[in-house]
């Protein structure tokens, strides 16, 4: 194949791609107008469901946020025995269905669960509670933000921690204020990839935690009660759920840039 040749199939080939991804997308805004969209805000049904995934969503960003980021520092700067075998079980949930998701986080921490008693016994009750939900959020959203920070500590230059250490800053210090610092573009895009996920979560949510109005259920879950009795009504919280998530890409992508920007002035 010459190289004009294959200019334009790689470049049909993004066409095609673009419109196989972006169609169904467009497709859900030429349902629902602008009208439609002030009028599911108006819902309280509604409402309740974007109140309760910003919560729960904002709940588990902090919680893998504070345990994730020195545990990806110490995965990206620390070599022992087992790493490798360390990150492939950080990553497995990104690989598990949804509902198989669900189903080990009863089998773990429902009444029968392996914690199941423990937790019970400390008052803690998670299956059918808001606070299942943050459970759901952190296990499948988590492996995004510990990959993306691995992946960002890793680029920092070994030769300004090594300095940080040689100052006689403390390793959390060092981490505070040179890692985190220079891995930020990288930390911010795995975060939020994380956060779409949280937000975007669904099956294993619903096997946990359950669909309850203003307790568990979760816009997503929200748009599926939806999807049987009032189709326009869920594509109208869809929509919704559109433009946040792209509001969320593209300041994390404006942010990231003026890092980048700063970095190489």
């Amino acid at each position: 194949m010459g190289r004009r040749a294959f200019a334009l199939t790689s470049f049909l080939a993004l066409v095609v791609l673009l419109v196989f991804l972006i169609l169904p997308i467009v497709a859900i805004f030429t349902h629902t107008g602008p009208g439609r969209l002030i009028d599911a805000l108006g819902d309280h049904s509604a409402r309740e469901a974007l109140r309760l995934s910003f919560e729960t969503s904002a709940v588990a960003m902090v919680l893998i946020a504070v345990i994730g980021t020195p545990a990806a520092y110490l995965l990206a700067t620390k070599s022992f025995r087992g790493r490798a075998a360390v990150l492939t079980l950080i990553e497995l949930p990104l690989i598990v269905p949804p509902a198989v998701a669900g189903l080990a986080l009863l089998a773990a921490f429902g009444p029968n669960g392996i914690l199941g008693s423990a937790l019970s016994d400390a008052g803690v009750e998670l299956v059918f509670e808001t606070a299942g939900v943050v459970v759901a959020l952190t296990f499948v959203a988590s492996p995004f933000y510990v990959r993306g920070a691995v992946a960002a500590f890793a680029g920092v230059q070994k030769s300004m921690i090594e300095a940080s250490e040689q100052l006689g800053a403390r390793p959390l210090r060092t981490l505070l204020s040179v890692a985190i610092p220079s891995a930020r573009p990288g930390l911010l895009a795995g975060f939020s990839l994380a956060l779409g996920r949280a937000l975007g979560e669904f099956g294993a949510t619903l096997m946990f935690a359950g669909s309850f109005p203003g307790t568990t259920q979760t816009a997503p879950l929200a748009i599926f009660a939806e999807f049987n009795t009032d189709f326009t009504g869920a594509l109208a919280l869809a929509a919704i759920l559109i433009v946040l998530s792209a509001a969320l890409l593209l300041s994390v992508k404006l942010v990231a840039g003026r890092e980048a920007l700063a970095a190489g002035a």
